[in-house]
């Protein structure tokens, strides 16, 4: 079943049709009040044109697509504004970011009528000004010309440089087979995560949307009222932590059970084989070769090494606990993952005789690594800056994972589980952390403590061979 639904969405993700209207459905989204300010649309725009170039599609199917959808969007965002304006600025997200509001409001009294042609383009108001000029009873008709006309410029102006793209790269590059696929199968999970662990996660902190909603939800419910009043004697209740730990748990399992129900490497992990293969060259491999020294037991233990030391002067025995706790059980569980599963590698270098697959040790580790030190940056920040620790401890781990697949000892599902893995050990990690109010980390040298690490794992990387 598990398989057959993988296949089922594969098939999907190279029909013309379906490129047709995902191009409709981003504009849309992407012209959508409020939304529009959380969707990468260009970016989204550019990659769906791009693969339909590259399967040359027939471009009035997508640019009639694009011009529909920033219709649509604008005129529902209109509308709103028009029929439900002061409802509007009560709710989220206005109530929280006024800002965007009066940005918009500013934006419309400076250019009037034409406000509607020309914040089409420009991005930060793009999706508020139509539902500013329904809150200011712009006349309809007035409104609906504008709207088209931008539209009939916009759209071509988005999709003809993606779709240019996937043609110069149908032309002019030796491609193989299936790897607009697999780009869009990468692309989906960095831009999922991302989302998730920036503005997902933001919302599941107590100054966040979610985390008022569940509360509330929760408060009327007698049976889990106490249980939630236990958790948050000690400050926040660490909902995010919670998500997580009950998101990637039931990842973890449905994923599993689709690695394992099926004898061999699935359909997705040929695609991404494929698409390292094709961008396979020395500089890449050296540099998967290096992260993967990086990432061994000797990389790990240099990386850690200074802020051990560190813990343990400053008698932070607490905090040194917690990390030796992480990684210690994700050593053993992705030793144990491995044994259970037996699953072969694509390829199996001399120094990983006798080692299986699934689960990614490097992959998982890194995630540890990178989400638990997030997740202590994070804590010691305002709670408007947090998400760049979370987005810089995705930019560490991710090219972790992916020199795996450079160096060809991985199939793709490896680095899914082991990612998956790993988050499950960092929110157990912190629930516990989070059972009591701990003192704060700092002042801690940071730099020092950075260069210090560098410097060993430099060391290990240039003298000692990989384990």
């Amino acid at each position: 079943m598990l398989v057959q639904l993988a296949d089922t969405l594969y098939s999907l993700t190279l029909s013309p049709t379906m490129l047709v209207c995902l191009v409709l459905i981003i504009a849309l989204l992407e012209s959508l009040a409020l939304v529009g300010l959380l969707v990468p649309g260009v970016v989204l725009i550019t990659t769906a044109a791009s693969l339909a170039g590259h399967q040359e599609v027939a471009l009035a199917w997508l640019v009639g697509a694009a011009f529909i959808g920033a219709i649509l969007g604008d005129s529902i965002s209109f509308t709103l504004g028009y029929r439900h304006g002061d409802q509007v600025t009560k709710r989220w997200p206005l109530a929280q970011h006024p800002e965007w509001l009066a940005r918009g409001s500013r934006f419309f009294d400076r250019y009037g009528i034409s406000s509607v042609f020309i914040g089409r383009f420009v991005g930060p108001v793009r999706p508020i000004i139509p539902l500013v000029a329904g809150m200011m009873y712009m006349s309809p008709r007035t409104f609906a010309w504008a709207n088209v006309g931008s539209a009939a410029l916009w759209a071509p102006a988005y999709v003809l440089p993606g779709y240019l793209l996937g043609r110069a790269w149908q032309h002019h590059l030796d491609l193989p087979p299936g790897l607009e696929a697999a780009l869009v199968i990468l692309a989906a999970i960095i831009v999922v995560l991302a989302v998730v662990f920036s503005w997902g996660r933001q919302q599941a902190t107590r100054k966040g949307r979610l985390y008022r909603i569940i509360a509330g939800s929760i408060r009327r419910l007698p049976w889990l009222r106490r249980p939630w009043l236990v958790m948050s004697q000690s400050g926040e209740v660490p909902l995010a932590s919670l998500l997580l730990l009950v998101i990637a748990l039931g990842s973890l399992s449905g994923w599993t059970l689709l690695v394992t129900a099926h004898h061999g490497p699935l359909e997705m992990d040929l695609l991404v084989q494929r698409l390292f293969e094709w961008l396979q060259n020395d500089l890449l491999y050296s540099v998967g070769i290096i992260f993967a020294r990086v990432g061994d037991t000797y990389g790990i233990i240099a990386l850690i090494l200074p802020w051990a030391l560190w813990m343990l002067v400053r008698k932070r025995f607490d905090a040194l606990l917690h990390w030796s706790g992480a990684l210690a059980s994700i050593a053993l569980l992705n030793t144990l993952g491995k044994a259970l599963f037996a699953r072969p590698r694509p390829e199996t270098p001399e120094y990983l005789t006798g080692s299986f697959s699934y689960p990614s040790a490097h992959t998982s580790t890194a995630v540890v690594l990178c989400g638990l030190a997030a997740a202590f940056i994070a804590a010691e920040i305002s709670h408007k800056r947090r998400f760049w620790a979370y987005w810089v401890a995705l930019a560490l781990a991710l090219p972790m994972a992916l020199s795996r697949l450079m160096i060809g000892v991985h199939w793709f599902s490896d680095l899914v589980g082991g990612a998956l893995l790993g988050m499950i050990v960092c929110a157990l990690t912190m629930l516990h952390w989070q059972q009591q109010p701990r003192a704060s980390l700092r002042p801690c040298p940071w730099l020092l403590l950075g260069i210090a690490s560098l410097v060993l794992v430099s060391a290990r990387v240039g003298f000692l061979p990989p384990v």
